[in-house]
C-alpha cells in the first residue's frame, strides 16, 4: 500500500485517534458504514465458561460491551488468578457504526494519602518485592467496575442488571477447577499463603484445593446480586467499600485507602494512539498504558528485513530482540501517568528518531541499551518496576460490528491475596517505581504519587485497514512482557502470514536490558545455535507465560487465534 493512502487512514480517523508523528492531512473526512450491516459476532477469552457467558449475551441481542461485561464477571470467578473486579483494566472500543475508536481507562489510582516513598523500608531501601505485594498498601483504587460502567452507558444494549446471571449462577453452584488454576494453586506463591486465599482454596481434609475439586463461591454470588441491581456503587459505596478499606489497611504494611478514595474514582476516556505499520493503522491506548512501546517496535521492526525472513530463521529472532530491548529501554526511562510527567510520544515515534535506534542494532547483541533522547523528553530515572504477570486478554464484536478489545488484571499471582465478597483485591501499585529517585536525584518517570496511576504494559490493540475497516484486534497477559508477546504475535500473522493460531504458537522471547528470557524448548535447535553465534543466549522465561488472545479479518472470513498456554477458545457466531 502506498504511504499516502496511511496518511489518509490517519486523517480518517483524526476524531477518534491522536496520531503519531503523521503529518497533517490536507483534508479530513468520516467513514460512515450501514448501521444495518451485518458482522460475525464472535467472543475470544481465556476460560471457556467465560467465553460461552459472552456469547449467551450476544444471542439474547446483547452489544459488544454487554458480553465484555458478562465475560470479566465470570473470569473474575473461573480465574481469579488473572483479573478480577477488584482490578484494573484498559479497554479499546471501536464503533461498527462510525468507525471510530475510543479508550477507557480504567486503571487503578493510588489513594490520596500515597506518598512516593511508601514502597520504601525504613532503611531507605526498597522493600522487597515478595512482601510488598501482600501487603495493604499494594492495593490501588479498583477501575475495572467503574469503566465498564462507563462503556455500557455509552454502548450498552441490555439491561446492566441482566448481564451477570451466568456468574451468579456458576459461583453459587461451583465449578470444577480447570488444569491451569490447579496448576497455580500447586505453587507457593505469596498471596496463597495469607488467610482469606487459604481459607478460600481449602480443603475439607485441610490441604489445598486442586485440579478437577469443585469451588463454590457463594459470597462472590451475592455480590453480583448486588452489583447487578445497584451499578457500580456495589462496589464503590457501602459495606463493599467499607470492607475493602479495613482489608487494605490491615497488617502487614498497612495501606491508606479510604472511603473517599473509593467514591471518588472515575475512569478517563482517552483519544486512541495510532500509528501505521505494513498495511495496517495499528491503533493502542495512550499512557499510562505502554502501547506507544508497542507502536515504537513495530516502527522499527519495520525499518529491518525481518518480513522477508521467517520462524526458522535466527537473524529475525535476532532482529525482534534487540529491537526490544531499545523499546524497553525507551518505554522504561519515559512512560508515566501523562497527568503527573510528561511523555514524549510523538517523539518515540517520529521517523528519524525510529531510524536512529535502528541504526543501533548492529551483527551481535550489545550491552545493555540505554534510553535515546527524543524530542520532548524530560530527564528522569533509569526505572526498574518488576511488573509480575497476573492479567487476561479478550475480545468480543457483535452483530452491529462493534468491537471490544480489553486487557484486564489483578497485577500479580491472585492479587494481593486479600479478600473482600468473594473476588481478590489488586497489588496494582507495585506497578510503580519503588524507589522515587536516583542517587543524582532525578525523579522516576513511574514514581508513586497520590492520585496517579501506575504505568502499565496492558496494551489492547485494534488495527484498521486501508479503507478504515476494523482488520483486528489483539492483546495479551505477561506483565512488561505483553509489548514483545503482542509484537510476536503480529510479526507472525502480518509479515510472515501465519495463521492467527499459528502466530500465537510461536515460542516466546522476551529481551529487555540484559536479559533474554524464552521459550527455549519451542525454538529449533539451529534457531538457538545461531541467536548463541549473535551473542543471544536464551534463558527459560517466566512461569504466567503468554496470554495472547487475536483476531484478523482475512478475506471477509474471522481469523482467530487464543494462545496455547492457556484454556481459551474462539467462538464464533451465536450458535
Amino acid at each position: 500500500m502506498k504511504i499516502i493512502r496511511l496518511f489518509a487512514l490517519a486523517a480518517l480517523l483524526t476524531t477518534s485517534c491522536v496520531r503519531a508523528g503523521l503529518p497533517e492531512p490536507a483534508s479530513v473526512s468520516v467513514l460512515e458504514t450501514s448501521a444495518t450491516q451485518q458482522e460475525e459476532p464472535f467472543v475470544i477469552a481465556a476460560n471457556p465458561l467465560a467465553a460461552q457467558a459472552g456469547q449467551d449475551v450476544l444471542k439474547r441481542g446483547g452489544s459488544a460491551i454487554d458480553a465484555a461485561i458478562a465475560v470479566q464477571a465470570m473470569l473474575s470467578l473461573v480465574e481469579p488468578q488473572s483479573s478480577g473486579l477488584g482490578g484494573g483494566a484498559f479497554l479499546t472500543y471501536f464503533d461498527g457504526t462510525s468507525s471510530k475508536l475510543t479508550i477507557y481507562d480504567g486503571r487503578e489510582t493510588a489513594p490520596a494519602q500515597a506518598s512516593p516513598s511508601m514502597f520504601l523500608g525504613s532503611d531507605g531501601k526498597p522493600l522487597g518485592h515478595r512482601d510488598a505485594v501482600v501487603s495493604g498498601r499494594a492495593t490501588g483504587v479498583p477501575g475495572a467496575v467503574a469503566m465498564l460502567a462507563l462503556v455500557h452507558e455509552d454502548h450498552g444494549v441490555l439491561d446492566w442488571k441482566s448481564l451477570f446471571s451466568a456468574a451468579e449462577r456458576t459461583a453459587e453452584e461451583g465449578f470444577v477447577i480447570s488444569p491451569r488454576l490447579g496448576r497455580f494453586l500447586g505453587f507457593s506463591f505469596p498471596q496463597l499463603d495469607t488467610p482469606d486465599a487459604a481459607a478460600y482454596f481449602g480443603a475439607a481434609d485441610g490441604k489445598r484445593l486442586t485440579t478437577g475439586d469443585r469451588l463454590k463461591n457463594p459470597e462472590y454470588a451475592d455480590f453480583l446480586r448486588r452489583l447487578a441491581t445497584g451499578g457500580p456503587d456495589a462496589l464503590y459505596r457501602g459495606s463493599t467499600a467499607a470492607k475493602i478499606v479495613s482489608k487494605t489497611r490491615s497488617a502487614p504494611l498497612e495501606g491508606r485507602m479510604t472511603i473517599a478514595d473509593l467514591a471518588d474514582y472515575r475512569p478517563v476516556k482517552r483519544d486512541a494512539l495510532c500509528n501505521p505499520y505494513r498495511a495496517y493503522l495499528v491503533c493502542v491506548p495512550p499512557p499510562p498504558s505502554s502501547g506507544v512501546g508497542l507502536l515504537q517496535l513495530l516502527a522499527m521492526l519495520e525499518k529491518t528485513d525481518i518480513a522477508s525472513r521467517g520462524p526458522d530463521d535466527a537473524q529475525a529472532w535476532f532482529l525482534f530482540a534487540e529491537a526490544s530491548r531499545l523499546m524497553y529501554a525507551d518505554r522504561d526511562q519515559y512512560v508515566g501517568d501523562p497527568a503527573f510527567v510528561s511523555v514524549p510520544v510523538k517523539g518515540l515515534l517520529e521517523f528519524t528518531y525510529v531510524g536512529s535506534r535502528v541504526a543501533l542494532i548492529g551483527d551481535t547483541a550489545s550491552s545493555p541499551p540505554k534510553a535515546g533522547t527524543p524530542e520532548g523528553a524530560v530527564l528522569a530515572a533509569q526505572d526498574h518496576t518488576l511488573e509480575p504477570a497476573g492479567t487476561s486478554h479478550f475480545i468480543v464484536r457483535d452483530a452491529q460490528g462493534n468491537v471490544v478489545s480489553i486487557t484486564t488484571t489483578v497485577e500479580s499471582i491472585f492479587g494481593s491475596g486479600r479478600m473482600v465478597d468473594g473476588f481478590f483485591l489488586n497489588n496494582q501499585l507495585t506497578d510503580f517505581s519503588f524507589n522515587p529517585m536516583d542517587a543524582e536525584g532525578r525523579p522516576a518517570a513511574n514514581a508513586v504519587a497520590p492520585g496517579k496511576r501506575p504505568r502499565s504494559s496492558m496494551t489492547p490493540t485494534i488495527f484498521l485497514d486501508q479503507d478504515g475497516r476494523f482488520a483486528g484486534a489483539i492483546g495479551s497477559a505477561g506483565g512488561n512482557s505483553i509489548l514483545a508477546y503482542v509484537a510476536k504475535s503480529l510479526v507472525g500473522a502480518i509479515d510472515w502470514n501465519l495463521s492467527m493460531q499459528e502466530a500465537l504458537a510461536l515460542p516466546n522471547l522476551v529481551a529487555r536490558g540484559s536479559g533474554f528470557g524464552g521459550e527455549i524448548d519451542k525454538f529449533d535447535p539451529a534457531v538457538l545455535e545461531g541467536l548463541a553465534a549473535r551473542g543471544v543466549d536464551l534463558k527459560p522465561g517466566q512461569g504466567e507465560d503468554s496470554g495472547v488472545h487475536a483476531v484478523m479479518i482475512r478475506n471477509g472470513k474471522v481469523d482467530g487465534g487464543f494462545d496455547p498456554r492457556r484454556e481459551g477458545v474462539v467462538l464464533v457466531g451465536t450458535d
